[in-house]
């Protein structure tokens, strides 16, 4: 097993995000690491306040995309970046905390508006290592 990481991948309808952890809870935080990576470096946001997010699915992999729509939401709506990510997620119910402070263009160097998560290479699976992979596209 690697550990929990993130990654992007290349499609050609927009940008993969891709996490992966010993949870499938680590593989969504990371795949939100990864979305706000197309954005900015996770590692300058600040961790000054925290928002609560819930969604939910019917399916591991919906819960995803519900997931990253709804980080979307809020990063738009709120005009925040979130650098950290406590995701909890039983029975297709996903609670989460994320942290992070409001865009500072000076200083976050924002390279990209990202719309939404898709179903286009959408997908949550758990390998024989017991490694949990979470990835989808993101249009920009």
């Amino acid at each position: 097993m690697l550990g929990k990481y993130w990654e992007h991948f290349h499609h050609d309808g927009g940008r993969g995000v891709r996490g992966t952890g010993a949870t499938i809870d680590e593989a969504f935080e990371q795949a939100a690491i990864a979305a706000t990576a197309l954005v900015t470096d996770p590692r300058n946001v600040e961790l000054q306040e925290t928002v609560e997010i819930y969604c939910q699915a019917s399916n591991d992999e919906l819960l995803l995309k519900e997931w990253l729509n709804a980080l979307l939401d809020e990063m738009a709506t709120r005009k925040m970046l979130f650098g950290r990510f406590e995701v909890r997620i039983s029975d297709h119910q996903l609670r989460a905390r994320a942290l992070g402070e409001a865009v500072d263009p000076a200083r976050h160097h924002p390279a990209a508006e990202i719309r939404h998560a898709t179903t286009t290479s959408l997908w949550v699976n758990e390998d024989v290592t017991g490694t949990w992979l979470a990835q989808c596209v993101i249009t920009a």
